[in-house]
């Protein structure tokens, strides 16, 4: 028992020097990610949209 709480604080030491070697964007940068997220979601909802109806017109054709 002794083994497996000695390599979860290892794991835990580990992860927290990990952590603090990460580099956290900026406001700036977070708000500039996020608005090329949600035009690239815009886009793709658009697209999958007018697919989905282009495809359903066609195979209502074909069905009659």
């Amino acid at each position: 028992m002794n083994k497996l709480i000695s390599k979860v604080k290892s794991f835990y030491g580990h992860t927290v020097d990990e952590t603090k070697k990460c580099t956290w964007p900026n406001k700036q940068e977070l708000i500039e990610s996020t608005v090329v997220v949600i035009i690239s979601l815009a886009i793709l909802v658009i697209t999958v949209g007018v697919l989905d109806k282009v495809y359903s017109s066609v195979i209502e054709k074909i069905i009659g």
